[in-house]
């Protein structure tokens, strides 16, 4: 228990999280998120006080522990704690409190700025403690030394773990967590201080970011009433000029996405890029026009994002570590697929995914195979559902639709479309074994993917740029190039191609999450998966 409660502090000693720029990639340059940051995201992990000369009797432990009961869960971590550093005190140097003491202390009495809505244990007496602490010198005190080690796997627990398994599994999230050796985290958290990584909170970079923004969207929510914008009946086109663009433009400000004057009247060019700029970080048709759609995305409540904010940075607790690898994740409400070889970007592109009532798996899989020119097994439920009433409705459907009839099961025909362009499948398909018979695919359907929302499958994910997926899966094997894959599209005979290097693939669902440019984007909540979670977010009744 203690190695899957505590895993993911060990992330701060391997330096990356899983998926760290899937959706924003780590760069030198100043953003908006490191000024949102500053000046508040104090770090605590592995800045232990390297002194030696200070130490205490083990006995005060199980006194502390017996004083302090809920703590309890964490005693053999506190024990194995302090047997490394031969009962040293960790949070005092010279008798005077270390800077991370204040700063856990802070995080600890501030836990909504993690976006947890739930105490930890004896909040109001570490409180008191600090604040007596504070006026002594040269004496350190083991009460509090104990407290602030408790509390620190208390909060790593809580905001660096997050929610147990059965919270995440409740929300549908099938995406395996992480297991890590929890005794190595403690060797590496014992070394000198010089022969530390740099600190920084060990879960997923998205989290980190999402919390600057969620102290962002707080403070706006503080300020303004956010009251919902009009526009005229006769709407509004580039180029003229209406007393409700200004209000449009101070809204479009406060948001990051416009640079420039507000008081201005008229539909200006810089107005129309601020447009297209929201529009894009809400996945909405790109045409710089204050259209229903885009006004109806200005108007959503803050409240209502930050709710969005709080259940993504939760999601985001949860993700495995990172791999020095190729890899591939979708996102289902951004509707796009992400191809990355270790923490780098290499393409990504459109795709379709399951509709609300077929809905696409939120998990992890190993892509082992590519299949050229494949049959299509129709699945019962689609055999049952559409293929026998459209049988009995038209003569010769089967041919028509380049199916057949292989056998019969469970008083069903078991039925195939066969390869050829008008597969469903298209000219090719991706496995990734799984108990979800879910997989990545070609289509002879393109036009769907101009649509701004994408959820039209039967719950597998038709992939926009095949051809490019196929050649990049198969770089580097042996026998294979893009003549030899352009010809196996196209053979009209299937063909099984067996990956030499196993690719993982990692279905995610986040409806908040930070590009590639560091901007804040929002998706529709396509499958109703974020309101269970805000609930438990917000009452505070999700277990640790």
């Amino acid at each position: 228990m203690a190695h899957r409660r505590y895993s993911y502090i060990l992330l701060f000693l391997l330096s990356f999280c899983f998926l760290q720029n899937v959706w924003a990639q780590h760069g030198k340059q100043k953003t908006a998120v490191d000024t949102l940051s500053r000046g508040w995201n104090q770090t605590i992990p592995g800045s232990f006080s390297s002194q030696s000369g200070a130490v205490f009797d083990s006995i005060q432990i199980n006194r502390f522990l017996t004083r302090f009961p809920d703590f309890k869960n964490y005693a053999g971590e506190i024990n194995t704690f302090y047997k490394g550093r031969n009962y040293a005190y960790a949070w005092f140097d010279g008798g005077r409190l270390i800077e991370q003491a204040g700063n856990l202390s802070n995080r600890v009495l501030n836990l909504q700025n993690e976006g947890i809505y739930k105490s930890a244990p004896y909040q109001k007496e570490l409180d008191s403690l600090m604040y007596i602490t504070s006026s002594r010198k040269n004496e350190p005190d083991i009460q509090v030394e104990l407290m602030l080690t408790a509390q620190y796997f208390a909060f790593s627990n809580m905001a660096w773990q997050g929610m147990n398994s059965e919270v995440s599994q409740s929300a549908k999230w099938y995406v395996p967590r992480k297991k890590m050796d929890y005794e190595q985290y403690l060797d590496s958290l014992l070394k000198e201080p010089a022969k530390r990584l740099a600190s920084a909170d060990p879960v997923y970079r998205q989290y980190e970011m999402l919390r600057a923004y969620l102290r962002k969207y707080r403070s706006l929510d503080a300020q303004d009433n956010w009251t919902a914008i009009v526009i005229p009946l006769t709407g509004i086109k580039i180029g003229d000029t209406s007393a409700v663009i200004p209000i449009v433009k101070a809204r479009l400000y406060k948001l990051d996405d416009l640079h420039g004057d507000t008081l201005d009247h008229s539909y200006n060019i810089e107005l129309v890029t601020a447009v297209k700029q929201f529009q894009s970080r809400h996945g909405l048709v790109v045409d710089g026009l204050l259209n229903k759609e885009t006004v109806a995305a200005l108007n959503v409540p803050l409240k209502s994002r930050i709710k969005q904010i709080l259940v993504n940075m939760e999601r985001s607790r949860w993700l495995p570590v990172s791999l020095n690898t190729d890899y591939l994740a979708v996102n289902i409400p951004e509707f796009k697929l992400h191809v990355y070889h270790a923490d780098s970007l290499m393409w990504s592109c459109n795709v379709v995914v399951g509709q609300t009532v077929n809905p696409t798996t939120v998990f992890y899989g190993t892509l082992r195979y590519v299949v050229f020119s494949p049959y299509w097994a129709v699945p019962p439920s689609i055999v049952r559902k559409e293929i026998i009433p459209a049988l009995k409705r038209k003569r010769g459907f089967l041919s028509a639709n380049h199916m057949e009839i292989t056998g019969y099961e469970d008083g069903l025909p078991v039925i195939r479309q066969l390869p050829g362009p008008e597969n469903s499948l298209g000219l090719v398909k991706f496995l990734f074994p799984n108990s979800y018979n879910i997989y990545l695919h070609d289509t002879p359907s393109k036009s769907l993917f101009g649509e701004s929302s994408r959820a039209f499958s039967h719950g597998c994910i038709r992939v926009q740029e095949p051809v490019k997926l196929a050649n990049f899966l198969l770089k580097g094997q042996r026998g294979w190039n893009a003549e030899k894959v352009d010809i196996a599209m196209h053979a009209g005979k299937e063909q099984y191609v067996t990956l030499q290097h196993k690719v993982p693939v990692f279905i995610a669902y986040f409806t908040a999450f930070i590009d590639r440019n560091n901007q804040l984007n929002f998706r529709d909540d396509i499958y109703h998966l974020d309101e269970q979670l805000t609930d438990m977010i917000l009452s505070g009744t999700g277990s640790y």
